[in-house]
């Protein structure tokens, strides 16, 4: 008697939908670039807060682990990527890559392999210096710029991998794609701020000096990642992100003890001490939306300086009542962390923390208020070239 074997057949739908899932995928290059910066930024967090809380007892701190294993996760990561298209026989990996000194490959790919390089370059220089030369008493000690410009680098090439990459996608991965963007813009908008902390005190809101160094790039950044990303609340979003990335390290670092390793020592300090609680940036950053969104089909001079005016004008109007409470007894808290100080700090210097800085002549606050306008209208500007060329890259 003859028997019938059944034959099963994968149905259309499943093979429709492992295509589509395949089709989703994000390539483990750009997770690795997302890794590698968000790295490098805990990091730089970190060893801020260290310096300010434990010192400089060692190079080998936990957070300079983590800002040099993001240099070397993206170094490696793009090395590979540019060997494997230059000598390997991949069509599409060839077709969407550039040529440098005979070498194929991802645009970001050789920005950030020389970033990553960079940033290793400035590890003996930096541990160098501090045997030479004590603790640092600045953040952009001569070590530290070449350290941030392998960051930046690292940053950037990173940020255009992904960029390449999104433009190219279609459907579920270019949403993906495009969430990780803003996510990684928000990290370099954070390393931005880190990196001019040092005049972004409250203590200087009401000088020229903290509004000419917020529209030299901050503008900039903004309105290219707002423009690149094809969101109509990319800005917003971007500063959202670097808003709660400080003031997570704000609540979150001094639940951990710790005690300094080095001295003198001024303050009585018993656990990790933070950053200061960030700018008010999403105010601003919801100003240049708007503008950007009213004016869309206007001149690209017509749309940097209404975004110009309107960023400076937001950033003023946000920051200036907002420093008088910054000094007042109501922030120093746990909340608002006008309370914390580093151990090197002595407790007769406090004051200092709580009072404007009186630097500067009214004609020179004056001059130094124009020049941020300026500032911001060029930063408005090459923001809006910068995030056309962002939003066409394909290679």
């Amino acid at each position: 008697m003859s028997q019938t074997v059944p034959l099963t057949l994968p149905s259309k739908p499943a093979i429709g939908s492992a295509s589509l899932e395949r089709a989703a995928a994000v390539p483990w290059f750009v997770w690795t670039g997302v890794i590698a910066v968000s790295s490098i930024t805990f990091g730089l967090y970190w060893d801020i807060s260290w310096h300010q809380t434990i010192g400089r007892d060692t190079f080998w701190t936990p957070a300079h682990l983590a800002i040099h294993f993001g240099g070397l996760l993206a170094a490696f990561t793009c090395t590979y990527l540019i060997f494997s298209t230059t000598f390997g026989h991949d069509p599409e990996a060839r077709a969407a890559s550039v040529g440098v000194w005979g070498f194929r490959g991802p645009l970001g790919a050789f920005l950030t392999a020389w970033g990553g390089a960079t940033m290793l370059t400035s590890a003996p220089f930096d541990n160098w210096w501090h045997n030479s030369f004590g603790l640092d008493v600045e953040i952009l000690s001569p070590p530290h710029v070449v350290l941030g410009l392998g960051i930046m680098g690292v940053g950037i090439g990173s940020l255009l991998v992904l960029v390449a990459q999104m433009n190219r996608a279609s459907g579920a991965a270019k949403e993906k794609q495009n969430r990780l963007f803003l996510y990684v813009c928000g990290l370099l908008v954070v390393l931005h701020l880190i990196l001019i902390s040092e005049d972004c005190d409250p203590t200087l809101m009401h000088s020229s000096i903290f509004y000419e160094v917020m529209t030299f790039g901050t503008p900039l950044m903004l309105v290219a990642f707002a423009r690149a990303s094809g969101r109509r609340w990319g800005a917003t979003i971007v500063a959202s992100i670097y808003m709660a990335l400080m003031l997570a390290g704000l609540w979150i670092f001094p639940v951990f003890p710790a005690t300094p390793k080095l001295g003198p020592v001024f303050t009585n300090v018993t656990h990790m001490v933070p950053m200061s609680f960030p700018l008010l940036l999403v105010f601003p950053a919801i100003a240049l939306d708007m503008v950007l969104n009213r004016f869309a089909n206007r001149g690209r001079w017509f749309q940097a300086l209404a975004a110009g005016n309107a960023f400076l004008a937001v950033l003023i109007v946000t920051h200036w009542p907002w420093a008088d409470f910054m000094i007042s007894p109501a922030a120093r808290n746990a909340f608002f962390g006008q309370n914390y100080f580093p151990y090197a700090f002595p407790p007769s210097s406090y004051h200092v923390a709580w009072e404007f800085s009186r630097g500067e002549t009214q004609r020179a606050f004056w001059l130094g208020m124009g020049l941020s306008w300026i500032l911001a209208v060029i930063s408005s500007r090459i923001g809006v070239a910068w995030g056309e060329r962002l939003s066409r890259l394909r290679r």
